[in-house]
């Protein structure tokens, strides 16, 4: 069974900006390369990653593409590219192809000060030029309206493939109806898939947490998206917050481990590797 680490990052603050980082996370503005991640896979027998963007900037860009250059075990890059405008995203996909191959284009959605953002036209024409090119759009969705966001984009874009990362951020250990609601209208699309990653207390909450505080919301995942939709992330180093990459990864396997063999194999690698397109053991 291949296993895939569908969701973890590399930066740098000396060479990249990253305006969130210290603000909420300030234990980890440092740099995290391959050399401090490659523990991680070795311990929860992770076979590849894919490798997403942490900022919306080229220079986060180049330093993935570089990382990934000397990495086999990083099968896919999910870049940045400016999806507002679109003339610029496919010149700067046609400039990262000559790198190491893309799989899918992210920007920090949740980072903008319009919570409607990505429904703007100009958004919109990027979106379809992702589409065009069959590249699946990681969309990051933190707000409720973020998720509301979800059935609109399906609408508009009927052949674009979306991954919601980490669930849409539960609000673990809390009330889920809200969530779960907005999660059922998102999966009602057959182009929608989601991340079972990131399940920990949000940004800035350090609060402890136990297997059975993830359990409803991976459940619900896995009753609406089923396990063919469904991949997991580590969220590294950012789960090094929530207690470590053995701790989070350990938590979300015991809870996959629960269900039978193809939905086991689905979700710790087979739905990344498919949706992704990766070309593992290249």
């Amino acid at each position: 069974m291949v296993v895939v680490d569908a969701h973890q990052h590399f930066w740098d603050p000396a060479r990249v900006s990253y305006p969130w980082l210290a603000p909420y996370y300030p234990e980890l503005d440092r740099s995290y390369g391959f050399a401090d991640l490659e523990p991680h896979l070795a311990a929860g027998g992770v076979d590849a990653t894919v490798l997403v963007q942490s900022a919306d900037s080229l220079a986060d860009d180049e330093l993935m593409f570089e990382i990934a250059a000397a990495h086999r075990e990083i099968a896919g890059i999910v870049a940045w590219v400016p999806v507002d405008d679109a003339e610029q995203a496919a010149a700067l996909l046609d400039r990262l192809s000559d790198s190491r191959r893309v799989v899918g284009v992210r920007t920090l959605v949740h980072n903008q000060p319009d919570p409607d953002w990505v429904l703007r036209p100009a958004v919109g024409e990027g979106l379809e030029l992702l589409s065009a090119r069959n590249l699946p759009f990681d969309y990051v969705a933190v707000l409720p309206r973020h998720l509301e966001h979800v059935p609109v984009l399906c609408e508009r874009h009927p052949n674009l493939r979306i991954v919601i990362d980490h669930l849409a951020k539960p609000p673990i250990g809390r009330d889920l109806e809200g969530w779960s609601r907005l999660l059922a209208r998102a999966a009602a699309s057959p182009n929608v898939h989601a991340k079972v990653s990131g399940l920990y207390p949000a940004e800035g909450d350090r609060a402890p947490w136990r297997l059975d505080d993830l359990r409803p919301a991976f459940e619900t995942a896995l009753r609406l998206f089923g396990p063919s939709r469904l991949m997991f992330g580590s969220d590294w180093p950012i789960c090094e917050v929530a207690g470590g990459y053995e701790a989070v990864a350990g938590a979300l396997f015991s809870l996959i481990d629960e269900l039978d063999e193809p939905a086991r194999a689905a979700l710790r690698g087979e739905t990344a590797a498919r949706f992704y397109g990766l070309e593992l053991g290249q």
